[in-house]
């Protein structure tokens, strides 16, 4: 008779990686995903950059969520040289940012009550309000999974899964949305004050990256200091500059002195300078007020490097 030989790890196949509350997360975003791009490239159609980009976003997270399914379903995750709980806190965070916008920009652009012209017809409208409504549960399944991974006070975990670390992607985040507006004709280099508020951000934005890239890589304890120090007096000159940025900006943008203090009445909709000042200044604020909240969260984060 033939003995059963087991693992020296137990069972090959994990199966909590699918029954769990995470996993039901998971396995809720694979479907939503699946459907929802599949939806659009059906017959609810897409167009130009914001078609694109809601296609991008959606094709992005399903196949890496196909990747960390398989990878704990299959226990293969220990094999990969990084941080895997840092990398899963941070691709939850990402998602759920990139399916939250593109379940915006979706409707906003491409759902109609009213049916389009044939030959799409009114089967074109119904598939896109499908895909917007399986677009916001999509969002809803991330959202849900850095929820239940979220590190709760007093909990030992990984730094990505902190508040202080999922405020990284989302500074990281709104500062791509930044670099968006002032590609867009924004006339950021007709001053030099403006032109250190983009460096400011572009800064602050590769500081962030490196701070993920660390952590998401499992280098945090090979950098000659304490990491939480370092991430501490980082945030801490992040907070000083944007700060600047948040003065120079409205002042060489906005005043009567440097710029236009309201809209000009002869400008394109669509491609207006003023537009995308405003919007550069709107997020300025918004991420110096989450680089306060992450420095305040910083002061008393407590993370294993090694997770």
């Amino acid at each position: 008779m033939g003995s059963t030989v087991e693992p020296p790890g137990g069972a090959y196949l994990h199966l909590g990686a699918v029954t769990s509350p995470v996993g039901t997360a998971r396995v809720l975003q694979l479907a939503f995903g699946c459907t929802t791009f599949s939806l659009v490239a059906h017959k609810g159609g897409f167009s130009g950059v914001q078609g694109t980009f809601c296609m991008a976003a959606w094709g992005f997270c399903f196949s890496l969520s196909v990747l960390v399914v398989a990878c704990e379903f299959t226990r293969l995750h220990s094999c990969l040289r990084l941080s895997w709980g840092n990398f899963t806190a941070a691709f939850a965070m990402l998602a759920t940012l990139l399916c939250a916008t593109a379940a915006v920009v979706y409707p906003l652009y491409f759902t109609r009550w009213e049916c389009p012209p044939e030959p799409a017809g009114c089967a074109a409208r119904d598939f896109r309000l499908a895909a917007s409504v399986f677009a916001g549960l999509l969002f809803l399944a991330y959202a849900a999974e850095v929820a239940l991974t979220r590190a709760r006070p007093g909990q030992v975990a990984s730094y990505m899964a902190t508040v202080s670390g999922l405020l990284k992607i989302v500074q990281a985040f709104v500062a791509c949305i930044i670099f968006g507006a002032l590609v867009h004709d924004s006339r950021y280099g007709r001053y030099v004050a403006t032109q250190w508020c983009v460096a400011v951000y572009s800064l602050c934005f590769l500081a962030t990256v490196a701070v993920v890239a660390l952590s998401v890589m499992g280098h945090m304890g090979g950098l000659g200091c304490p990491f939480d120090r370092l991430v501490v007096v980082y945030t801490f000159l992040a907070v000083l500059l944007y700060l600047s940025a948040a003065v120079i900006w409205p002042v060489f943008c906005f005043d009567p002195e440097y710029g236009e203090p309201s809209r000009p009445p002869d400008c394109p909709r669509g491609s207006c300078p003023w537009d995308s000042q405003l919007v550069v200044a709107i997020f300025t604020y918004v991420n110096l007020l989450l680089y306060v909240a992450d420095l305040a969260y910083s002061q008393r984060i407590r993370f294993v490097p090694t997770l």
